[in-house]
């Protein structure tokens, strides 16, 4: 009888477990990026800092999504902690259906190199490499090079409308022609997620609308999720969803 009920419960543990991993994997692949009960404390001897409350949000993949907010209302945080470029002080996420926030740093690293491309809002260009360098740097460390690395550089920035500016530095680029470099290096080893901060606060409204717009037409071509974290107004009709983050809520 002992055995019997031994290799009941033997059964039941590999029942339950079974059935937490299905249900898991269900949640976790409705939507490409998703942060469930996300919190983030800041403790200093001073005072104690919340910067995020119980944050729950789904973007769907293939999505563009912008996230708005004031100074200081905690979407910056956000963004980190969704890229996995920091760690939530409650709460887990989510990205392409696997739990980052359980990820050792080594493959948090790996995680990203293979499935997010980022885009900053002052570029971020390396200023002694030329544009179809500083794009061939992140396929370098995406594990492309030589020819290949060159050809696809290539590629992008012709998608960018760039094919011609390849063999110029970036003192020598437009700011709207270092943000569409800053995208084509985004692009490199097809990213699945792409996240990105004020890319538009350095540029004038044309040239803003105009980056938004081919990075728009480029992610829905190559079916990226794009987040996007900004003050500028003039881009929303851009969007398939606007959320709106105060004091740390996401509205």
């Amino acid at each position: 009888m002992t055995k019997e009920f031994e290799e009941m419960a033997d059964y039941k543990k590999k029942f339950d477990k079974f059935a937490q991993s299905k249900y898991q994997m269900n949640f976790t692949t409705r939507g490409a990026i998703i942060a469930k009960n996300v919190g983030m404390v800041i403790n200093s001897k001073q005072q104690r800092l919340q910067i995020l409350k119980k944050v729950y949000w789904e973007i769907q993949k293939g999505d563009i999504e912008i996230l708005m907010g004031p100074s200081g209302s905690g979407k910056t945080t956000l963004l980190s902690i969704l890229a996995g470029l920091l760690t939530p002080t409650a709460g887990n996420v989510y990205l392409l259906g696997q739990e980052i926030t359980r990820m050792s740093r080594t493959q948090l690293a790996k995680f990203r190199r293979q499935n997010i491309g980022f885009i900053f809002q002052d570029f971020n260009l390396f200023p002694a490499l030329t544009a179809i360098e500083n794009v061939e740097a992140a396929l370098n460390v995406k594990g492309i090079r030589g020819r290949s690395a060159r050809k696809e550089a290539q590629a992008l920035l012709e998608q960018v409308g760039l094919a011609d500016k390849a063999k110029l530095l970036p003192r020598d680029l437009s700011g709207g022609q270092k943000q569409r470099v800053a995208i084509a290096r985004a692009l490199t080893g097809s990213p699945q997620i792409i996240m990105a901060d004020e890319p538009t606060a350095a540029l004038d409204s044309h040239s803003g609308h105009l980056v938004m717009e081919l990075l728009r037409g480029l992610a829905k071509e190559q079916g990226c999720t794009v987040l996007i974290v900004t003050h500028d107004p003039r881009i929303l009709d851009l969007a398939d969803r606007v959320a709106h983050m105060e004091d740390g809520v996401l509205k």
